[in-house]
């Protein structure tokens, strides 16, 4: 059966975005496998598939599916592509997306968009870890990346500070973190190089996906991880390998603020 679907990304981190409000669409993890597939199928980093709210303050639910078919509850910069698309769709100057893990709020900055991705989770019990631990430094070492800060954004993020991200392994390091027997749900994996109280180079492996271009969540997960280290300050720049990120982790109500870029790519028709 041929599906309409349209690709974009965010700084790089790519998606293939299906609408299933008028017409019900379900994907077994084998298909989501297939149409990732940068050589056979479509190739995503994630799969994001437009449904009905499920709640009338809300004007779609989002389910997001990892290039390895799993479910996840977030996507950053899904989310910016998804409220960019929607707002010139409905013509609403803000657009609030549902997701198993939130409930998130799009807007344009200009060209730009700006997603309200609710409040940092930074309890143990919320990230989720197999053990009682402090989340601001993990017992967790893996050749040259030592005891990270943890962060949920709507998913797990271990965020590790080094002296330059250019000199890491990723490849090699991210997938043993990812699997880490501390994250009973596995989690995604960022390094990041304090460049100055506003500025943080980041990359990152993703859970389902490996090394990406750039991920919203985990932008965010820095930004909140830098604060609480006490390097940086609650407004930064996150410089990743596909482009910047402006984040704010606010005070008054401990909501993280995320801008950036979302471009569509093409529209297409793929045989499921």
């Amino acid at each position: 059966m041929a599906k309409n679907f349209i690709k974009m990304h965010g700084l790089g981190n790519d998606f293939a975005i299906f609408d299933s409000r008028k017409e019900s669409l379900h994907f077994s993890p084998d298909q989501i496998r297939k149409l990732a597939n940068r050589h056979f199928g479509i190739g995503f980093d994630q799969m994001v598939v437009i449904d009905t709210p499920k709640s009338p303050e809300s004007d779609v639910f989002l389910r997001i599916y990892n290039a390895d078919g799993s479910e996840v509850g977030a996507c950053g910069n899904a989310t910016r592509c998804v409220g960019k698309l929607l707002m010139a769709e409905l013509k609403k100057p803000e657009i609030v997306l549902e997701t198993s893990a939130a409930r998130l709020t799009a807007k344009m900055a200009g060209d730009l968009v700006c997603v309200d991705m609710s409040k940092a989770k930074l309890r143990h019990e919320e990230i989720p870890l197999s053990n009682e631990e402090k989340t601001e430094s993990l017992p967790i070492n893996e050749g040259v990346l030592k005891y990270p800060v943890a962060v949920n954004m709507g998913n797990p993020h271990a965020v590790f500070f080094v002296d330059d991200v250019a000199m890491v392994p990723l490849e090699f390091l991210g997938p043993k973190i990812e699997s880490h027997p501390l994250f009973p749900e596995h989690t995604n994996v960022e390094i990041a190089q304090v460049l100055s109280p506003t500025k943080i180079r980041m990359r990152v492996w993703e859970r389902g996906a490996g090394i990406t271009q750039a991920c919203g969540t985990g932008a965010c997960a820095t930004a909140v991880a830098g604060v609480r280290r006490g390097l940086t300050e609650r407004k930064v720049t996150i410089v990743l390998d596909g482009g910047t990120l402006d984040i704010e982790w606010r005070e008054s109500d401990g909501h993280v603020l995320m801008t950036g870029d979302a471009v569509e790519v093409y529209r297409g028709t793929v045989e499921i």
